[in-house]
């Protein structure tokens, strides 16, 4: 009788986890929704603004031509390294809307995108995106195989593609262009699956609200940035230039 008692003691345990588990997965996938779609409002209504009957508008000759660009293009940067390093002294409401402005500062340096490419084309790569960061993360999720030997080494892939980004700017190689893409996705693919076995390995169910709520965001931002990168690389060699 003893035994029984313990096996369902032990049974209910590891379905309370499970459910917190769900819970907190859930969170993260929704905080990285909202995030994609702040973006996606931010990119659509700067590139509205910035152009009116075919004319640039001065908030246009502001974001893409003036030295005001520079600031658009490195403040989600600036904003990013903010949230990571002081995430842990933050509110959670705080950390919360911190994610969200810089979801919006990442979609007004994105909103350029619709220059260069059609807007059937971003659309499609975006559901490309999806589709393909669905699949990977939920690989991430329900795979049993220890990822982390991978995620070093894409971590690593991850700092050659950047030095190599930079070299061909001076470059401007079209073909290391292309390899670059390549590169790119086969890198932040990985990146999707190893970033959700991680995020859920972080789950702990003692945390108190504060501290599963600030992990949250934390995941959420990195299937965030995983998810734009992805985006970004695969819209470079399928997305139809103007």
């Amino acid at each position: 009788m003893a035994d029984l008692r313990n096996y369902q003691s032990r049974a209910q345990t590891g379905e309370m986890i499970d459910q917190g588990l769900r819970a907190y997965m859930l969170k993260v996938y929704n905080l990285m929704a909202l995030g994609l779609a702040i973006t996606g409002v931010a990119a659509y209504l700067s590139f509205q603004l910035a152009f009116a009957n075919g004319e640039i508008t001065a908030f246009g000759q502001a974001i893409y031509l003036s030295p005001l660009k520079w600031v658009v293009i490195l403040a989600p940067l600036a904003l990013v390294f903010f949230l990571s390093f002081r995430i842990h002294r933050m509110s959670v409401s705080a950390a919360q809307t911190t994610f969200a402005i810089y979801a919006a500062l990442v979609g007004l340096s994105l909103s350029s995108i619709f220059l260069i490419y059609t807007g059937q084309s971003v659309v499609q790569t975006f559901f490309v995106t999806a589709a393909s960061f669905g699949a990977l993360s939920l690989y991430g999720y329900t795979t049993k195989r220890d990822l982390s030997a991978m995620g070093s080494f894409l971590i690593m892939g991850l700092f050659g593609l950047i030095i190599a980004s930079i070299v061909n700017i001076f470059l401007a190689s079209s073909a290391m262009q292309f390899a670059i893409s390549v590169i790119g996705v086969l890198i932040f693919a990985g990146l999707t699956a190893y970033d959700t076995q991680r995020i859920k390995e972080l789950y702990y169910e003692a945390d108190d609200v504060a501290v599963a709520g600030r992990k949250a965001i934390m995941g959420a931002l990195t299937l965030y940035l995983d998810f734009i990168n992805l985006f970004m690389f695969l819209l470079q060699f399928m997305g139809n230039r103007k």
